[in-house]
This record gives C-alpha cells, sequence and structure tokens, in this order.
C-alpha cells in the first residue's frame, strides 16, 4: 500500500490559483495511475482529473477543464494540481488517490490507495 499525503490547500479568492501536492511513499508508485477526487458535505466523493503512470494519458471533469492540470514527477515521487481560475464552487475537500494500475478511470473504486484529504476555500 503507498501513503499519500496532501499539502497545499486552504483559502483563496475566487479568480485566483492554488497547486495542491501529494507526496507518496511506501512504494514507488510510478507504475500507478493517480487521480485528484473532491468531496462536499452531503455528497459523494466526485472526479475532478486522473493522470497515467506514463504522463500521456489525462483525463479531466468538464467542471474543471481548462482551469485544472495534473502533473507527476516520478523521481519526487509527487503528483500535483494545479488549479486556475478559481470558482466558489470549486470549495470541497481534494483527495489525492492511486491506483494498481497504469491507465485511468474516473470511478473512485478504481482507486486503491487515499490520502487524508485537505481544504479548498473558494471565496467570493
Amino acid at each position: 500500500q503507498v501513503q499519500l499525503v496532501e499539502s497545499g490547500g486552504g483559502l483563496v479568492q475566487a479568480g485566483g490559483s492554488l497547486r495542491l501536492s501529494c507526496a507518496a511513499s511506501g512504494r514507488t508508485f510510478s507504475s500507478d495511475a493517480m487521480g485528484w477526487f473532491r468531496q462536499v458535505p452531503g455528497k459523494g466523493r466526485e472526479f475532478a482529473a486522473a493522470l497515467s503512470a506514463s504522463g500521456d494519458s489525462t483525463l479531466y471533469a468538464d467542471s474543471v477543464k481548462g482551469r485544472f492540470t495534473i502533473s507527476r514527477d516520478n523521481a519526487k515521487n509527487t503528483v500535483y494540481l494545479q488549479m486556475n481560475s478559481l470558482k466558489p464552487e470549486d470549495t470541497a475537500v481534494y483527495y489525492c488517490a492511486a491506483r494498481r494500475f497504469p491507465w485511468v478511470v474516473r470511478d473512485p473504486s478504481g482507486f486503491s490507495s487515499w490520502g487524508q484529504g485537505l481544504q479548498v476555500t473558494v471565496s467570493s
């Protein structure tokens, strides 16, 4: 099992940017596809973005496409989510996730390891 620790969340004004980081430890994650999900109170975990193990395939939710970018640095065992043009509706707890397969999926059940989550709040 890989351990995932997110960082970089916080409070930002609408239109601003944040970069989330997710550091993996416990085993190398270079063969894992990685994903970012988000959740607001009373709702299920929502897919935001995913990146293949090789880094050449990405998926984005329609709600974030063109504003968010997922990337990875396998040498640092870290995956990133660059969030630009943030909107109040992006406010949520964001989770990093890993799956022990190299290709991307949107379904959270396809991911086996999860970070603890961190809060992102976008003020209007």
